[in-house]
């Protein structure tokens, strides 16, 4: 069973519980363990690093006479020593490495069960690279038809469903629609291995959104093979959920330490800037002159920790919602991880859907690649589509860094709108609307003073493009051009008021939301709308924070009035209907359908089979992860009916 706890986007921290009862956080890395070598004992891994997970090959185990007695007799985890999480590779990796295994699929899949693994793996097939399409999609006939095989024979045992394809999207995110509708537990991204060590980053990100594109979100998403520190966050800003390194052995008995920004040999290394307890107290001379034996512990050691403190601090970094910042500053360690995060634009829209209409923090610019992600989109897009210029010139202001812009431009605003024109502030963002400026994402984002070309030259770009499609009879640049003698009367809360309600909710309900007469409540302190009161009824709620509203029951009865089913709709089934009225949260297994524009922490209104508005909230799912979740919170209501 996965539950989403927390979450980023398309990254989550969740809670993953197995058949078993054995419970771990999300995302997690599996260590894996080779049976015969054991560079660091499981228990060590569990007990001394809190690895609550670990992988290992069943395949080995099973052509290893003593290991495979051991194995059934005892079970796997009284022969590893380990309280945690197994899961068991099939020996598709073998048949990569070394060509066929000798084995059958309901062979391997009844070997895992036998030695009690938690989560076994079908005998998949490994679709490489270089393969042909048509030599692809063969395989990927059989990796189903084995899946469904193994799906039939699980018995208790969780079952990996590997989604295949080698780099043809459209496999990949058939085979990962197919293998979605079968009765397993984790959706490993298989077929990885090759291009991380090739350094086709950008063709990785390609095979996991394809993917992702099909699997079912009430899944973890395991990237198979993938494990080093430097492409964690990368891979969990896409929603991988498990990741899995033999790396950590490997290199170490090759003398490489890994590091966020890539792995060095020992030999090359100027000196052992490493404060991590296993390298604590160790000299670089020291570490090279150590037995064999010691220092390829040491190592492994040192590759573990490095791991988990970068597996602490993207799970840091989603809670607080800043893991684009941290995926790409690691991205700039390496050209080739550039590529990928460059690559990552084609997908802007896919990850749109699931960005959160809001977040707590600000946000850092660290580059141009930081205009792909979702929330610029979004802006734009809300942008070109929901608002209604006050007047028909415009006036446009360079960027002053001052946020929001209104404060610093207060009397050029005010010129300008006593002319007749509309403020519009030329930003990184694009062009912001004198009305829009306190609200997220356009006054919580940090950009240098000092910006670059690619940057300023899109910025112009867009916002010429923007001032064409308004239609604006006069455009004119700075307050200079401005005429002195302008004696037009404006409302400057109310203009904000209703631009934002527009953004956020749409014209045609913001004409239900401030209809008659519109009563403004601001803040004594600092003069900003707090409150909409409409015909005498409470409607909005403007946040501090964002400068979004919240919206209220008696807004959430307007809207349903004036807007069609399923606007901004989540409906529920009767059972679920008195506790969701009283302010519980509603759950995705209780509802029955939802309005599918719908984004994360975005208002909604929780209605009844025959539309009645119950209660208010923000939805904490998507509509696809709505639909798939058999546990967890869809929307997280603020207030019922029975509240009012």
């Amino acid at each position: 069973m996965f539950e989403i706890i927390r979450r980023d986007g398309l990254a989550r921290i969740g809670r993953f519980t197995t058949t078993s009862g054995r419970t771990m956080e999300t995302p997690a890395l599996f260590p894996v363990i080779n049976p015969k070598i054991n560079t660091v004992p499981a228990r060590e891994l569990y007990d001394k690093f809190g690895f609550k997970s670990l992988i290992t090959n069943s395949y080995i185990i099973k052509n290893t006479p003593d290991l495979k007695e051991k194995a059934q007799e005892l079970g796997l985890h009284e022969m590893l020593d380990f309280p945690g999480i197994i899961m068991t590779d099939s020996g598709t990796f073998q048949s990569h490495m070394y060509g066929e295994v000798e084995l059958t699929n309901e062979e391997i899949i009844e070997f895992q069960k036998s030695i009690g693994t938690d989560i076994g793996t079908v005998l998949d097939i490994f679709t490489e690279p270089y393969w042909t399409k048509e030599q692809t999609a063969k395989s990927i006939e059989v990796t189903l038809e084995r899946t469904q095989q193994a799906c039939d024979m699980k018995g208790d045992m969780m079952l990996n469903g590997v989604a295949q394809g080698s780099i043809y999207t459209d496999l990949r995110e058939d085979c990962a629609r197919r293998m979605a509708t079968m009765d397993i537990d984790v959706h490993p991204v298989g077929g990885i291995v090759p291009l991380m060590e090739q350094y086709r980053y950008a063709e990785l990100v390609d095979v996991v959104m394809s993917s992702k594109k099909g699997l079912n979100p009430n899944r973890p998403v395991h990237a198979f093979g993938a494990g080093h520190p430097m492409v964690l966050a990368l891979l969990a800003l896409m929603g991988c959920d498990f990741f899995d390194s033999a790396s950590y052995a490997k290199f170490a008995r090759d003398d490489r330490m890994m590091f966020v920004d890539g792995t060095f040999r020992l030999q090359d290394m100027e000196s052992l800037d490493c404060n991590c307890p296993a390298c604590r107290g160790h000299t670089l001379e020291g570490l090279r002159k150590m037995e064999k034996k010691a220092k390829t512990k040491l190592i492994a050691e040192h590759n573990l920790y490095q791991i988990t403190q970068e597996l602490a601090l993207v799970r840091r970094y989603i809670k607080e919602g800043r893991l684009w910042e941290l995926a790409e500053i690691r991205c700039r360690a390496h050209p080739a991880l550039l590529n990928a995060l460059r690559r990552l634009k084609e997908y802007q829209g896919v990850m749109e859907m699931y960005d959160p209409i809001s977040r707590e923090g600000a946000i850092f610019y660290t580059g141009p690649e930081s205009r792909n992600r979702p929330v610029f989109k979004r802006y734009l897009d809300r942008l070109g589509t929901r608002y209604v210029p006050p007047t028909r010139k415009a006036a446009v202001f360079p960027d002053c860094q001052g946020k929001p812009y209104s404060r610093p431009y207060a009397e050029e605003f005010d010129k300008a709108r006593r002319a007749g024109y509309t403020p519009i502030v030329m930003a990184p963002f694009g062009p912001v609307p004198a009305e829009l400026d306190e609200m997220y994402p356009l006054a919580q984002s940090l950009f240098p003073e000092i910006m670059d070309d690619e940057t300023e030259t899109a910025s112009e770009g867009i916002t010429y493009q923007f001032l064409q499609m308004m239609g604006f009879e006069s455009v004119v640049f700075g307050a200079e051009n401005i005429p002195d003698d302008g004696t037009e009367e404006f409302d400057a809360n109310l203009l904000r008021a209703k631009a934002v309600s527009r953004y956020q909710f749409g014209i045609e309900a913001t004409e239900a939301l401030f209809r008659g007469e519109v009563q403004l409540v601001t803040s004594r302190k600092t003069g900003k709308i707090r409150n909409v009161i409409s015909d005498g009824e409470h409607v909005l709620s403007m946040r501090a924070g964002d400068g979004m509203y919240t919206l209220k029951m008696e807004g959430a009865k307007r809207i349903v009035e004036a807007c069609p089913a399923p606007f901004m709709r989540v409906q529920v089934m009767d059972d679920s209907v008195p506790f969701v009225a009283e302010g519980r949260n509603a759950f995705a297994q209780f509802v029955t359908d939802c309005d599918p524009e719908i984004r994360l922490m975005e208002e909604v209104i929780v209605v009844d089979r025959n539309d009645t508005p119950i209660a208010t909230g923000r939805a904490f799912l998507v509509p696809f992860e709505i639909k798939q979740m058999k546990k967890g919170m869809a929307v997280k209501v603020r207030s019922g009916s029975s509240d009012e």
